[in-house]
């Protein structure tokens, strides 16, 4: 490809993403009173928040469902085809209704709107046309109109998907921050991901507890040596019976060596340990043992009991697998 021709694709992409970008200004600096009063709406819902679309409009309504529902505002997508054969049973009148339609036109979303109504639903229409039919025959409209197409032709659906989708991601987080949604509950939804696994797990479910490497204060640097490679952590931990003394890494080795040289083997456990390690307790979350690593530059803690007694290691390649 020469040149000349990627540059015509770079300004044709460039070109793309500012009209985008202007359709997104357009709409923040638009955003009034219809939003807080939709967003109060789906608020006030003792339901689900329903929404429904067609074509590309009815794929940015399932990515709208997916993340209300993500979010803490309990949500689905349903084709409105389906609905008008029979999956309209699927509405309960405690539900609140988002309808999606460009032009305010669709003929599948405007031939459920009057059984919307007489199931005393309300109605929360995002056209891109405040005069459609859609949007007149809704209790709430979202105008979702942007002045072009990102598309060369300015007919493919692209600037107003951009602006569906960033009116129903303004609408979930709007919702997550008057209903407190926390890190923990978006943990609760997502148990499967690194952020749920992090919030949700215990120290004491992931820790290393079996064949730890454990060594007297009066160990050898050999003997030293010895026990972290077997032990395969890094490290080493000096007790003295139960009493945990210090804690050898590997780095701490190898520092001994380089400073030592010679006298390197003449050396003890307790001549280099880091003394009062940091430790946590098994029932703490494993978000609290990234965070103490974190703060003190660690890769490793000790896990210890009620009394202080060595119960197993965490490192932080068990936190973030």
């Amino acid at each position: 490809m020469t040149d000349t021709a990627k540059a015509q694709i770079l300004a044709v992409a460039r070109k793309a993403l500012h009209t985008e970008m202007l359709a997104l200004k357009h709409l923040e600096n638009s955003l009034g009173d219809a939003f807080a009063e939709a967003v109060e709406a789906v608020l006030a819902c003792r339901g689900k928040t329903i929404v429904t679309g067609m074509g590309k409009s009815g794929l940015v309504g399932r990515k709208i469902a997916a993340t209300l529902a993500s979010t803490g505002t309990p949500s689905f997508f349903l084709h409105p085809g389906e609905a008008f054969h029979g999956d309209l049973g699927m509405i309960s009148k405690e539900d609140v209704v988002v309808a999606l339609s460009y032009s305010g036109e669709t003929d599948e979303i405007l031939k459920i709107v009057p059984f919307i109504h007489s199931n005393g639903n309300r109605l929360i229409s995002m056209t891109g046309n405040a005069d459609s039919t859609l949007a007149r025959n809704s209790d709430l409209h979202l105008d979702v109109g942007v002045k072009e197409e990102a598309c060369i032709l300015r007919l493919a659906p692209t600037s107003s998907t951009t602006a569906q989708m960033a009116m129903g991601d303004a609408l979930a987080v709007a919702l997550m921050q008057l209903r407190g949604f926390s890190s923990v509950d978006f943990a609760r939804l997502h148990p499967g991901g690194s952020l749920g696994r992090r919030l949700l797990m215990t120290v004491g479910n992931v820790m290393h507890k079996e064949n730890l490497p454990v060594a007297a204060p009066d160990c050898t640097a050999a003997e030293m040596i010895h026990a972290i490679s077997k032990g395969g952590l890094g490290l080493l931990v000096i007790c003295d019976g139960d009493r945990i003394e210090g804690i050898v890494t590997d780095g701490d080795i190898r520092r001994a060596m380089e400073h030592r040289q010679a006298d390197f083997f003449a050396i003890r456990a307790a001549d280099i340990a880091t003394r009062n390690p940091k430790t946590i307790r098994a029932e703490e979350k494993l978000i609290a043992a990234e965070k103490e690593m974190t703060r003190n530059k660690i890769t490793s803690l000790l896990v210890t009991d009620a009394e202080g007694r060595l119960s197993g290691v965490i490192q932080i390649y068990d936190i973030k697998l």
